[in-house]
């Protein structure tokens, strides 16, 4: 009886042990069934007792636990070895997912003759290995940014501040391999950082975590001088430091300082008024030496003010506007006149040109403008115009006169010209000429018969037919008009249009017989209106033969005796447009 009370005591005692341990434990018999289990065990894997004890352990939670690794320690290690610790095995269970586990079996006899008892100790190592994974991960990571960063990299230990790793582009910097850099101090390869000694140095680093030092000077083996940027990481052992070479950077900005020095001198010197203003306010942010001198006013009394300190409302209000319209647009907008208010120099007239400065985003941060006095410009334009409307006058007035001269002497060549000058210039428009050369055409139409000067009256104004001499004395008013007009300056060819104009595209017409692209267009044009005219109009050896048969006439010719883009022009005139020879009061 008291042997049967020991023996329950120990029972009790053992499942007591069992329960208590913190890490999931089960106690399997000789034939691999679970006869007990930890209150851990049945936490972790979220079992209870009624489903657990009594079950074969590879039956147990719907043959979860049937994993090959653990008949492999429970079935052919295990029976050999009474002990075995750190069997790692991995499953993914229903309940809990994917584990890591490490397994300690033990084989215990109860008695002498009894049956075995195996306890199975599980600790759950998936997060310790999941963080030494990453740690790895983090390693490998490191280590790859350390071999190929472009910076040189050192580390260093922190009792002395001896070299114990280097990478390959420290050793391509200083040119020092690995053999005569590790082992060494930075100082013993020429890297002085701020002439303070390594501990100072350290314990400032582990103060901060991080020491900068720009601008160090760095002799490579070579004897080389390079321009560096230095900083010491904690890396909790041991100190990274890190060296940047600034040489490329340094030179890059030298020449960006040269190239604004340059710059701004090309903006100081360039004779037109430069003026930049933010955008959000349209204050002045930078002025030049001729804006200086144009406002009559200094630099500290420009900058920072609107156009609203400095002109009248009305006209601040004017050029507000027009920069908004800028900035809106995002676009260079040319003015070609403004006018300005100035200190010393009363009003001005300035041609500005104002472009939007956009920022990395494409939005408006500025407003450029360059503004060109031209005030002397307009002025000297206004007096050349007014020269020009004289001269244009007086020339007006000499070909009036020709007019008239002719008109005593043969009153149907004047009218003649008149309607031929007319509709040469109507030609010329349909044509698409532009305007300077459509005056030029009409200028020429009204005298281009001034050659009939030179013949007698009688001829031009006999009632019937001329005989030949009379009509090869007519046929010289072509070179007579050249030779009066030749000398005459003049913006237009006045002199060879009335040369021209009885040539023909076929070579047929006088006094040169030109053909072709021989003939200026002008005098092709007035070829079509001198017979068009001629012939829809009364002479005095004919009455008139109609417009129809003047029409007729240069569709026939097309192309033959008259230039074919003209007479198409002249057509759709007189059949689309409704055109009409004007009436001589």
């Amino acid at each position: 009886m008291a042997a049967k009370k020991a023996v329950t005591r120990s029972q009790e005692f053992s499942d007591s042990v069992i329960d208590t341990i913190r890490e999931p434990l089960i106690a399997l018999d000789q034939d691999l069934r679970i006869v007990n289990a930890s209150r851990s065990f049945y936490k972790f894997f979220k079992v209870v007792p009624e489903e657990t004890v009594g079950q074969l352990i590879y039956d147990l939670g719907n043959k979860q636990w049937d994993i090959p690794k653990l008949r492999e320690l429970l079935e052919t290690i295990l029976p050999e070895k009474t002990t075995f610790d750190d069997y790692e095995v991995e499953h993914d269970f229903a309940a809990i997912g994917k584990r890591i586990m490490l397994l300690n079996a033990r084989q215990i006899q109860r008695e002498s003759g009894k049956e075995r008892i195996i306890l199975l100790a599980i600790e759950d190592i998936t997060e310790r290995k999941q963080l030494e994974d990453l740690l790895t991960e983090s390693e490998e990571r490191y280590r790859r940014l350390f071999e190929t960063a472009s910076d040189g990299i050192v580390l260093l230990e922190k009792q002395e501040g001896k070299i114990t790793h280097a990478n390959p582009a420290f050793e391509k910097m200083l040119g020092y391999d690995k053999k005569e850099s590790i082992g060494n101090k930075l100082q013993d390869i020429g890297i002085l950082l701020d002439g303070g000694d390594f501990q100072t140095t350290m314990q400032a680093l582990n103060k901060i975590g991080i020491l900068n030092y720009d601008d160090v000077p760095v002799k490579t083996k070579s004897g080389q001088s390079i321009d560096t940027d230095i900083y010491l990481v904690d890396r909790a052992r041991l100190a990274q430091c890190n060296i940047r070479d600034i040489t490329e950077r340094k030179q890059q900005e030298e020449e960006l300082l040269r190239t604004n020095k340059l710059l701004n001198s090309i903006v100081e010197n360039i004779p037109d008024m430069i003026f930049l203003k933010d955008s959000r306010e349209l204050r002045f942010v930078r002025f030049n030496r001729a804006g200086e001198d144009l406002l009559g006013r200094s630099r500290e009394e420009l900058l920072g003010k609107s156009d609203y300190d400095l002109f009248p409302k009305e006209q601040a209000a004017s050029f507000t506007q027009k920069d908004r319209n800028v900035l809106h647009s995002k676009e260079l907008v040319d003015i070609a006149e403004e006018f300005i208010q100035t200190r010393n120099k009363g009003e001005r007239i300035l041609h500005t040109k104002k472009v939007p400065i956009l920022n990395e985003d494409g939005e408006p941060a500025y407003l450029l403008g360059i503004s060109e006095d031209i005030t002397e410009r307009k002025l000297a334009e206004a007096k050349l115009l007014e020269t020009l409307n004289s001269l244009k006058k007086s020339f007006d007035t000499t070909i009036q006169v020709m007019i008239s001269a002719i008109e005593v002497r043969d009153p149907y060549t004047a009218g003649h010209q008149i309607r031929s000058a007319e509709l040469a210039g109507a030609i010329a428009t349909e044509m698409g000429l532009d305007q300077l050369k459509i005056d030029g055409i009409k200028m020429a139409g009204s005298i281009h018969d001034i050659g009939k000067l030179s013949v007698p009256s009688e001829i031009l104004s006999k009632p019937t037919k001329l005989t030949n001499l009379e009509f090869s004395l007519v046929k010289e008013h072509s070179r007579s008009g050249y030779e009066i007009l030749k000398n005459v300056e003049s913006p237009w060819s006045l002199a060879q249009i009335a040369y021209q104009h009885h040539e023909r595209m076929d070579g047929s017409g006088y006094p040169r017989n030109l053909k072709g692209d021989e003939i200026f267009m002008d005098a092709r044009i007035m070829a079509v209106a001198d017979v068009v005219e001629a012939m829809a109009s009364h002479r005095p050896y004919r009455s008139a033969l109609g417009i129809n048969a003047a029409l007729e006439e240069i569709e026939k010719n097309r192309g033959i005796l008259y230039d074919a883009t003209v007479v198409d022009a002249c057509l759709r005139l007189f059949r689309e447009k409704s055109y009409k020879l004007i009436t001589r009061k």
